[in-house]
């Protein structure tokens, strides 16, 4: 997905499950997940969102 579209989903997962999202690079795109569960590499991270700063 474009960076765009993954930063909007990224924001509202994390408002939506109150936790905080780690938006990453994935080869041509970008995808989001818990920050929680994420173990790739710190270089890939392009953004983390944390809904309580706001």
């Amino acid at each position: 997905m474009s960076l765009f579209i993954a930063q909007r989903h990224a924001w509202s997962l994390a408002r939506t499950l109150m936790v905080c999202i780690t938006l990453f690079q994935a080869g041509d795109g970008y995808g989001a997940m818990p920050s929680a569960d994420y173990d790739g590499d710190a270089d890939r991270i392009v953004r983390e969102y944390d809904p309580f700063c706001f």
